[in-house]
């Protein structure tokens, strides 16, 4: 294993291009540390307003810093990211961006929700503790199709996947798709629940520390993770609000699931429809919970009780 004095990469890009030059080239077992700039490309400040996302510059959403290009990696190989650590910036946002997210018809204004936050927690409102969870939203490699390509779908070689479990100690094996990889993280989040369903989380500048190891000939098909332990036990001991939604189309029910879940949180707990739309995305998970009896399938939403002191 190779071993270098630790960097910072600064440089950052705005969609996947296998043309791109890459920032850094690596060995196999170097570790590096990037710095990822927020989903928002540092529009929003502590001073932002709901006005400010009408605003929004879209031409620099979602940046990701990179690309890294891996000695030996080639096509059919696999590349092992180690995540190791996450320095967040102690400041985030939220936004309901019109015409983006689950429930984008029934939420067609501008909203904006400024976090402060520590290592631990993040207050929503006085008596609602979000906890912090660090995580890319965005890590992968660079496409085999000439580019460029928009940052915002994910690939079968990873990208915007917003999986909120590639937590630190997490490892994620990637596709390599072109020679040396060419590997770019971004849209690190303070917090978020599984589907992210307003279309933002706690987006968050960041500094990352990951580890790369190659793998050869792996032929992995899609982006593969393994957590170095429980996934919800750290908030899941008060139990849990659940809201199902269910019929024969699965986006329908998530739908449906995030609704009621919307209109729990405004009569149980006098919150804003707004506020309970933001509060389902960076705290509440979506779930398959039945896809086998047809026609009908189950989607439920999991809104952690003990957020609620």
């Amino acid at each position: 294993m190779t071993t270098r004095p630790r960097c910072t990469i600064h440089d950052h890009h705005y969609g996947w291009d296998n043309s791109l030059s890459p920032a850094l080239e690596v060995e196999s077992g170097e570790t590096i540390e990037f710095e990822v700039i927020d989903s928002g490309g540092g529009q929003f400040t502590p001073s932002s307003t709901s006005a400010d996302v009408t605003a929004l510059d879209f031409s620099r959403i979602n940046p990701v810093t990179g690309p890294v290009y891996v000695h030996g990696a080639e096509p059919g190989d696999a590349l092992q990211v180690d995540i190791l650590e996450f320095r967040p910036s102690g400041f985030g946002w939220t936004a309901i961006i019109p015409g983006f997210g689950l429930l984008a018809d029934e939420f067609a204004d501008p909203y904006l929700k400024l976090w402060q936050y520590s290592d631990s927690s993040a207050e929503f409102l006085p008596g609602i503790q979000v906890p912090v969870r660090p995580f890319p939203g965005t890590i992968g490699n660079a496409p085999a199709e000439t580019g460029p390509h928009s940052i915002v779908p994910p690939r079968i070689v990873g990208g915007n996947m917003d999986i909120r479990d590639l937590t630190a100690g997490s490892t994620l094996h990637l596709p390599v798709a072109v020679p040396g990889a060419l590997f770019s993280v971004g849209d690190t989040h303070a917090a978020q629940g599984d589907g992210e369903v307003c279309g933002t989380a706690i987006e968050s500048a960041m500094h990352v520390t990951l580890r790369f190891t190659l793998k050869k000939a792996a032929h992995l098909k899609t982006p593969r993770f393994s957590t170095p332990g429980s996934v919800t036990g750290h908030i899941d001991g008060a139990g849990y609000q659940v809201t199902t939604g269910i019929g024969p189309d699965l986006y329908a029910a998530a739908q449906d699931a995030t609704r009621f879940m919307v209109e729990f949180m405004t009569g149980e707990y006098g919150l804003s429809p707004q506020d309970a739309y933001v509060l389902c995305s960076v705290a509440a998970d979506l779930r398959i919970s039945e896809i086998v009896d047809a026609p009908n399938w189950l989607v439920s939403l999991y809104l952690p009780r003990s957020i609620f002191e």
